[in-house]
């Protein structure tokens, strides 16, 4: 989306963020991107739909008070933000809420007044009854129609028109032809019409700004993981805490066992294990030293190591995937665009369709209030309500039953794209398999290993001794009596038992120089030591989900091939690639799994990634479709359209089935849709319809939609 429109400098341009959070639609995208480069300082524009961002590249010494003002010549309000930082845009889907809450109150009370008028009343009591509809629905109209009056008047402020110019004629004329039938003594008033037009329309926008929230949230949480600061040895050698913002390159970091890291670098002194789940996925702990390359948001584990700074802020590895996933995100909002681009004819059709409603009546000789009526009861019929509620209707029934079967589905649109897919992938740990260590061979240990092991394990928070307790509890083991603990971060634990050494973990002994006993990197275990001797080996394994088998089965049975995408080494996915008869590729990197799904995606594959971690993170952003299990790690989660519960896969097959049933009740709904406006409008044209039969009309269509929609209430059967 983004365009080049001249190269002004030969000097590399500057990039600069603006929230702009008045974005609501494709005319908004189209306007941006194309009015911005009238501007002779600004070179391009992108614009993110989903964070309601926009991308600026300008020349170098642009004045941002003049590309402020650019945004403000097309009818937008921006902000400049720092890169990457989402926390400035401004959530709206509150005051949303709040004006839908008011409008659905105000909408019953005039109802029932309204129904009282149905019922016969007339003279006195009936303008009673209509001076105070009056009262409620003309507050109720000026606050919750807020949102449709601020973004049109802007438009036409500026010389355009968009789809909120026609709801807020409808909805004004209505209202003014109310109070003027009112103040007249008339026997009709449309206030009912106007509120409840706002109601429903309230609530498509509500939905659609929760949904967006949601796919904002992903990103926040990622960037979240990034240390806070660190402390900086400064050329005397005295050290200081430097916030994160104001990290350099070159800066010399102390990182103490328990820190995360603020900023890429290098290893200068020290040597400690580095927990990667984060990035890479990989649970087991990954030994560091000198030299080596350090990624910010990973885990210090081990010992205190002093890290040169290589990469700070936007330029680090966490950033990067955070922009991957901001990305992916985007690129699957084209669905909206392609529906509000439809949106876009909706405007002048209706406009065009009123004013000729207006026109000719008035040449038949109709008058202006007759005219007037007609052409108010064509702009509420024409309301795309139904049209609008066709799909976020059968989407939050589905949302619903998933939940209730354990299925959280978290972007509404997720389930048309699920419903299309026709490959899936799958991450190993934590997705295919449990993600929790379990032991193995405890049956071979002795009593008095197991009591020892047990010991020392519940003294410590690393998951394999987490893991070892829980497994040594469970066989009702009794702990031997043990002194002068002392834990070796991401080495073990020690103590004293009967005036001998113990010690749970990697021992190093001198004759290996420096080499962990047990050196076998795709295998997790963990040694007994006594006296400096390992005298038991424990190893662990990483079960299989239950029904991994037959999941993966049923989706081969509906035309739906499943493979494996790991950051594993080819070694440690093998055995699973070999039970369940799968296709895998590993050793890969976030950017790998993310290649790995474009490259899919333009063979014009539909692919579904199914993933845990935060290297899966964009590629679960890039995926069709995407799911996590509740288990999967928090950018894991937020990445993913759907999270399900449970140490289950079933889950999967529940939600494709419960997806291509909403699309088939998404396509009746918009058969019903259509075939309501092609019934429904002649006859507003040709003066058959008052505008409060028009409103009931319009609202009659919604509930058939939303009836339909209800059906599915079994879905996820």
């Amino acid at each position: 989306m983004t365009h080049m429109a001249k190269n002004l400098d030969p000097q590399p341009a500057i990039e600069s963020n603006f929230a702009v959070p008045d974005i609501r639609c494709a005319g908004c995208i189209s306007k941006l991107e194309n009015g911005l480069i009238l501007s002779p300082q600004i070179i391009s524009a992108r614009v993110n739909f989903t964070t309601k961002q926009v991308v600026v590249h300008h020349i170098a010494g642009a004045n941002m008070a003049d590309i402020i003002a650019a945004f403000a010549l097309l009818g937008f309000e921006a902000h400049q933000i720092e890169k990457n930082s989402i926390d400035n845009i401004q959530n709206d889907s509150k005051s949303l809420l709040m004006a839908m809450g008011v409008a659905g109150f105000a909408m019953m009370n005039i109802m029932l007044l309204s129904v009282s008028i149905w019922s016969g009343a007339e003279g006195s009591t009936r303008d009673m009854f209509h001076w105070l509809s009056a009262a409620i629905a003309l507050p109720t109209i000026a606050y919750s129609g807020r949102p449709f009056f601020t973004s049109a008047w802007r438009a036409l402020r500026h010389g355009g028109t968009n789809m909120d110019v026609p709801i807020s004629i409808g909805v004004i004329l209505a209202s003014g032809l109310s109070l003027y039938e009112t103040a007249t003594h008339g026997p009709h008033a449309y206030f009912d019409g106007a509120v409840m037009l706002l109601f429903f329309l309230l609530t498509g926008r509500w939905l659609d700004s929760v949904m967006r929230d949601r796919a904002r949230s992903g990103v926040t949480s990622l960037l979240k993981n990034m240390g806070n600061g660190a402390m900086v040895i400064d050329e005397k050698g005295h050290s200081h805490f430097v916030d994160s913002t104001a990290l350099l390159p070159h800066m010399v970091m102390i990182i103490a066992a328990g820190e995360r890291l603020p900023a890429d670098g290098v290893i200068i002194y020290g040597k400690t294990q580095l927990d990667l789940s984060l990035l890479t996925g990989e649970s087991q702990p990954c030994p560091a030293n000198v030299n080596d390359k350090v990624l910010a948001g990973t885990l210090n584990i081990g010992s205190p190591i002093h890290v040169r700074i290589t990469e700070i802020g936007a330029f680090t590895a966490i950033a990067d995937i955070a922009r991957l996933m901001g990305e992916a995100a985007q690129s699957k909002s084209r669905y909206v665009r392609i529906a509000d681009r439809a949106a876009k004819l909706y405007a002048p059709a209706v406009h065009l369709l009123a004013l000729l409603a207006f026109a000719g009546w008035m040449i038949m000789g109709a008058g202006v209030h007759q005219s007037l009526l007609i052409a108010v009861a064509v702009l509420i019929i024409t309301c795309p309500c139904a049209l609008g509620l066709a799909v976020p209707a059968a989407q939050i029934v589905t949302a619903g039953a998933l939940m209730r079967s354990g299925i959280l589905v978290k972007d509404g649109s997720a389930l048309e794209r699920l419903a299309e897919i026709d490959m899936a992938i799958f991450d190993k740990t934590g997705t295919l398999t449990m993600g929790r260590p379990e032991p193995v061979n405890l049956h071979d240990a002795t009593d008095l290993q197991c009591a020892l092991m047990l010991s020392l394990a519940q003294h410590s928070r690393h998951p394999l001794s987490k893991a070892l307790t829980h497994a040594l509890q469970q066989m009702n083991i009794s702990p031997a009596i043990i002194e002068d603990i002392d834990e070796d971060a991401g080495m073990g634990i020690g103590a004293k038992w009967q005036d001998i050494d113990i010690f749970l973990g990697r021992h190093f002994n001198d004759e290996a120089s420096n080499s962990p006993v047990n050196n076998d990197e795709e295998t997790l275990s963990t040694n007994l030591f006594m006296d400096g001797k390992s005298v038991f080996t424990i190893f662990f394994t990483d079960n299989l989900r239950g029904d991994a088998k037959d999941v993966v089965h049923d989706l081969k049975l509906m035309n739906i091939p499943a493979s494996i995408m790991s950051g594993d080494k080819a070694k440690a996915v093998a055995p699973i690639t070999k039970l369940l008869g799968m296709t895998a590729q590993t050793a890969m990197l976030p950017q790998d799994k993310l290649a790995a799904i474009k490259r899919f995606e333009q063979a014009g594959h539909h692919v579904l990634m199914i993933g845990d971690g935060l290297n899966d993170g964009p590629a679960l952003a890039a995926g069709h479709a995407s799911m996590a299990p509740g288990s999967a790690s928090d950018a894991g989660k937020n990445a993913a359209d759907f999270i399900f519960m449970g140490d289950n896969l079933r889950p999967i097959i529940q939600a494709i089935n419960a997806a291509r049933k909403t699309k088939s009740i998404v396509r009746q709904n918009f058969q019903l849709a259509i075939g309501y406006n092609i019934f429904a409008v002649p006859l507003a044209i040709f003066g058959y319809v008052t505008p409060l039969i028009a409103a009931l009309a319009m609202s009659g269509s919604s509930l058939i939609v939303v009836a339909n929609a209800l059906r599915l209430r079994g879905a996820a059967k």
